[in-house]
């Protein structure tokens, strides 16, 4: 069985996608990159005549606008003997944003339009009015020759028809809250505006704080720049800050330059229903082709042929045939490179904990399914006591190998992820709060989760430490 998800999904996000399939039922699972399911879909669509849409050298860019979710990937055309063959190189963040702020965004300016005309709308009604905004939205999208369609917001009270509440949602109001809104025309350096936030806020999804889907675009395109080649500001400095990673104090990692350099697309590949309008898919399209006429790059070619309701579904039905050696295959492995935290060892320093150090133990396009030695210096595990795992990744660190030791990096090199706590068991011949000698291997599953292994250097005794975000269900065992 196959289920898609979105290519920014990290192995907690996988394996808990994976848990809830386990969890009805469903055993023998693979999981598939929504772009990439797309594009896979493109193929088969094409009758093997994708060949003749691209060429070697390409960059497709994959934008995938759902309801929740913009998914954001980039995929190379390359050759091998004699054969075109595509590789994922890149994806997005996790950005929540999509059709449902869309919805949101129409009913709340209809709200306040009503509220002008002394018209207060309970909580309720804005939210059953977020519904109906949604059906007279995609159809003043496909029709620009609509000019209004009516809006009913619903009433409890005993007279139900006399207390209903009318309005209606105009073509000038979508195309200002939606096409200006969330596609502005922005140049290539606009990116999302982080604004302060409250310091305190109701526990939820991490919802994008700026509903410019162009600067998203335009951030990850930038963050990408060097994604095709080797970059020598991605190697590793071998002189040592011990402030460099601490909060508050100034280090060598945080003398990141802004860039105004980007990877430049030459083909696109529009997938959701959000870009079944014509409206906000030639807006984004002549935002991306202006940045590269900026540029001086040729314009990308848009490919076409693609059922945005189901090009997912069905090409995740492709893939089980590539699965079984038929049809083209889309290379990637895993979509980030992944770092264990190694905490410094120096002098005790009142109000603040030692530094932390990164070390790579699984390596940008890594396969699912393969494993990976770390060729580095012991470390010490300690085990029968309550300990913790910090995890960092990076989509742009290609070139780090296993093994590979950071004692510094950019701000943007290295994101955090959410670490992982437990309590290594203790076998025969050892004690409570031993400090172990170990080596380091790594595993990838067929699911994208991630594997940590220490094997102890005297003995040969492995503790299994698996990437999950969930504490009571994090996986640390011996051998």
């Amino acid at each position: 069985m196959t289920i898609t998800v979105p290519a920014s999904f990290d192995p907690a996000a996988r394996d808990l996608t994976a848990e809830a399939a386990r969890n009805i039922g469903f055993t023998h699972l693979t999981l598939l990159e929504e772009p990439q399911a797309a594009l896979y879909s493109w193929i088969d669509n094409s009758d093997d005549n994708w060949r003749d849409q691209v060429a070697v050298g390409d960059i497709v860019l994959v934008v995938d606008i759902g309801g929740g979710t913009t998914d954001l990937s980039l995929v190379e055309v390359t050759e091998e003997e004699g054969n075109l063959t595509l590789n994922r190189i890149a994806v997005g963040e996790h950005i929540l944003l999509g059709g449902d702020n869309m919805d949101l965004a129409l009913a709340y300016r209809l709200k306040m339009k009503m509220a002008q005309q002394g018209k207060e709308l309970a909580p309720w009604q804005v939210q059953a009015m977020t519904h109906a905004c949604r059906d007279a939205k995609e159809a003043l999208l496909n029709d620009s020759e609509l000019q209004a369609v009516p809006i009913v917001v619903p009433s409890r009270g005993s007279k139900l028809l006399g207390a209903t509440l009318k309005t209606e949602l105009t073509q000038e109001e979508v195309q200002q809250t939606l096409v200006d809104g969330f596609f502005p025309r922005v140049a290539i350096t606009e990116h999302p505006v982080q604004k302060t936030r409250g310091a305190l806020t109701q526990m939820g999804l991490p919802y994008a704080q700026d509903a410019g889907i162009t600067r998203h675009i335009a951030a990850f395109l930038a963050k990408q720049a060097n994604a095709q080649g080797e970059s020598s500001s991605n190697q590793a400095d071998t002189s040592f800050d011990p402030f460099a990673n601490m909060p508050g104090m100034p280090g060598m990692g945080d003398s990141a330059q802004t860039s105004t350099d980007f990877i430049k697309p030459t083909a696109i590949l529009f997938n959701g229903g959000v870009l079944k309008s014509n409206l906000l898919a030639n807006r984004l399209t002549e935002t991306i082709n202006g940045w590269l006429t900026s540029a001086s790059t040729d314009e990308a070619k848009q490919l076409t042929g693609l059922d945005l309701d189901l090009a997912v579904a069905s090409g995740a039905s492709y893939y089980g045939s590539v699965r079984r050696g038929q049809g083209v295959r889309i290379r990637g492995g895993i979509a980030s490179s992944y770092y264990v935290g190694i905490e410094s060892a120096m002098p005790a320093i009142p109000g603040m904990a030692p530094p932390m150090e990164a070390l790579c133990v699984a390596p940008f396009g890594m396969e699912e399914g393969s494993s990976a030695e770390v060729p580095s210096k012991e470390f010490g595990l300690v085990i029968g006591e309550p300990v913790h795992f910090q995890f960092f990744g990076s989509t742009t660190r290609r070139d780090d190998e296993a093994g590979t030791h950071l004692d510094h990096w950019a701000p943007d090199e290295l994101e955090e992820l959410p670490e992982i706590q437990v309590t290594l068991p203790v076998s025969e011949g050892r004690r409570e709060g031993e400090v172990v000698p170990v080596t380091l291997a790594s595993r990838v599953t067929e699911l994208g989760t991630l594997y940590l292994e220490a094997i102890a250097s005297d003995n040969g005794q492995k503790w299994h430490v698996e990437f999950d975000v969930r504490e009571e269900s994090n996986a640390a065992e011996s051998q």
